[in-house]
């Protein structure tokens, strides 16, 4: 009929999708509870085992219900890709060879020791066969990368260990999913020669992707800025993420890992800010997508008619996976705290057990009826992840109390320190002989432990989360000292306070004159190069031991001084010479 609309049923799926999000954000944010349980719930109850069942008694349903989950899959891996490209540019390479030994260390041996435990448990008392006791064990011993690290950060000690398990996780996907191909009882033995086929074409990819990206990026980047076109600086960046996802998943290997690497390329240029702010809202609604997902794969009428064996599962998933995970850090020297809080949010079956699984049945290493099973296990398990996020912190308080902020400082402005090492410790020293409150946020529960012990006011927290300072009160406070030894992150929380707060004195500590160039374009008010000044002052004692009238010595370093103030205006761009103030020297973080 004329004039009637036609709606497709992408375009249905979309307008339920959105319209949860716009339901599902504001509603739980209003009662302080993480969305991510908002959009699972929401997957329940629009899916086909939802509202979907009754559509063909009440038509008008499925105007608000989404009967095929399939369709939305490509939106829900893009969300995920997103996900590992925004973890990537919050990295560096640097900080990433640091986390080495936990990537290869922990990581390996929490999935070995959880796969292969569990392999043995349903293979002697389950009575399943070798091959299918190995592909369930292996699936169920991976975590969510996609909603735990957006829970833990990768800063804090609890995200540092997550992060470097997920990061091992999300590298042996592919080497899995053909293994179990290899397995299979129809394979010919196709599947190691394609597993050999992937590591070193997919190899060559990456070493491509670091050359290239390492020239191409900052003039590409470059290039999108100078026509001060928003459009087209966010086509640049989908340009590259679903350029390296494509190159990685081409060769066989993950798509995450592709995206990975391109927002580690992105985070060593100066464009990494800008990129990181343009895809957040596309990484929040991809991941909304693939949440509801989850949702729909849930079948409250299955769940109700054998609750008691799914609740045992997810249990003894939980209890156990925890129990491993948090042993494991604990002999490698984590705090109590630490091991038992990311124990505990690690616990949790992942997204890749539902690939792994859907990729062992239909290899026929699995039957259906039990992959049916653990996929219920799976999905439950992923919709109270934030749950035991907060039952981890829970018990991280009751195993080893988290220094708190005292009740008296809560209210008052004051200046705020990031970071409480020696420098930052030595900062407050001087504020206190002034006789100004102060208040120092450090990510390291040790570095806090012994801020606390030398009677200081310290708060454990995260600068780079955005309610950590607004919860310390960065509106009222007069001044905020950047003291800790990570120029990318201090160059980000620069750039990103100076466009909240533009009255706010932000004094940065800079590793050298190159840096504090960097500092001062993204808005510090002052930025104190530490090998200067200890090196000007190696100098002073040197020249005055060794027989040189003071006062010449005196002209000569403040002539020095001069000559670097001149660099930094220059390398700055700024309107005047900036003030270089005098540093500690023997800095640590």
């Amino acid at each position: 009929m004329a004039g009637e609309l036609s709606m497709s049923p992408v375009m249905q799926d979309a307008l339920v999708i959105l319209g949860a999000a716009g339901i599902v954000i504001p509603v739980f944010a209003r009662f302080r509870i993480t969305p991510i349980i908002g959009f699972i719930l929401i997957g329940v109850l629009v899916g086909p085992f939802g509202l979907g069942t009754l559509v063909r008694e009440i038509p008008w349903l499925q105007y608000v219900t989404i009967s095929d989950p399939e369709r939305l899959q490509p939106f829900a891996d893009f969300g995920i890709i997103l996900l590992l490209f925004a973890i990537g540019l919050e990295l560096s390479f640097n900080r990433l060879w640091q986390l080495r030994r936990l990537v290869f260390g922990l990581g390996s041996l929490e999935l070995l020791i959880i796969g292969s435990i569990s392999a043995v448990f349903f293979g002697y008392y389950s009575g399943m066969e070798t091959t299918s006791a190995l592909a369930l064990g292996f699936a169920l011993a991976f975590s969510s990368t996609a909603i735990v690290l957006p829970i833990s950060g990768t800063r804090s000690p609890v995200g540092r260990a997550a992060l470097s398990m997920l990061l091992f996780e999300d590298i042996m996907i592919v080497p899995i999913i053909f293994i179990l191909g290899a397995l299979a009882p129809n394979d010919d033995g196709e599947g190691w020669t394609a597993l050999t086929d992937t590591l070193w074409q997919g190899g060559l990819v990456i070493l491509l992707l670091l050359v290239i990206g390492r020239f191409a990026l900052p003039r590409l980047f470059s290039q999108a800025a100078r026509t001060k076109s928003p459009e087209l600086f966010l086509a640049a960046s989908l340009l590259v993420v679903i350029g390296a996802s494509l190159a990685t998943a081409a060769t066989g290997l993950s798509p995450i890992v592709g995206a990975l690497i391109a927002g580690l390329l992105i985070a060593e240029t100066e464009y990494h800010t800008e990129v990181e702010s343009i895809m957040e809202p596309f990484k929040g609604l991809a991941l909304g997508i693939f949440l509801i997902t989850i949702g729909m794969s849930i079948n409250i009428l299955t769940i109700i008619g054998d609750w008691t064996n799914i609740a045992l599962a997810v249990v003894g998933v939980l209890v156990f996976k925890a129990v491993v995970t948090g042993s494991l850090l604990k002999m490698m020297g984590a705090r109590r705290s630490t091991a038992a809080e990311t124990g505990v949010l690690m616990a949790s079956p992942s997204e890749t057990t539902l690939i792994v699984l859907a990729a062992a049945t239909s290899a026929l290493v699995i039957d259906s009826e039990t992959a049916q099973f653990w996929q219920i296990v799976t999905a439950i398990g992923l919709t109270i992840t934030p749950l035991l996020a907060k039952l981890g912190r829970s018990i991280a308080r009751r195993v080893e109390p988290t220094p708190e902020l005292p009740e008296e400082d809560e209210d008052e402005a004051r200046t705020i320190i990031v970071g409480g090492g020696r420098v930052g410790r030595l900062v407050a020293d001087m504020l206190q002989s002034h006789d100004q409150t102060y208040i120092i946020l450090d990510s390291d529960p040790d570095i806090i432990d012994r801020a606390k012990r030398g009677g200081y006011r310290a708060i454990f927290g995260d600068a780079a989360r955005g309610d950590a300072l607004t919860n310390l009160g960065i509106d009222k406070a007069p001044a905020l000292v950047l003291t800790m030894d990570e120029p990318v992150l201090a160059q980000r929380l620069v750039s990103k306070l100076r466009g909240e707060y533009p009255d706010l004195l932000i004094v940065a500590r800079a590793r050298d004159t190159d840096h504090a160039a960097s500092l001062y374009r993204a808005g510090a008010s002052h930025a104190v190069p530490e090998t200067l000044e200890s090196s000007l002052q190696l100098s002073e004692a040197v020249l005055v031991d060794i027989g040189v009238a003071m006062g010449p010595v005196i002209a000569s370093i403040h002539e020095k001084r001069d000559e670097f103030r001149e660099k930094l205006e220059r390398d700055g761009g700024l309107a005047e010479k900036p003030k270089l103030r005098t540093s500690s020297t023997g800095v640590e973080n």
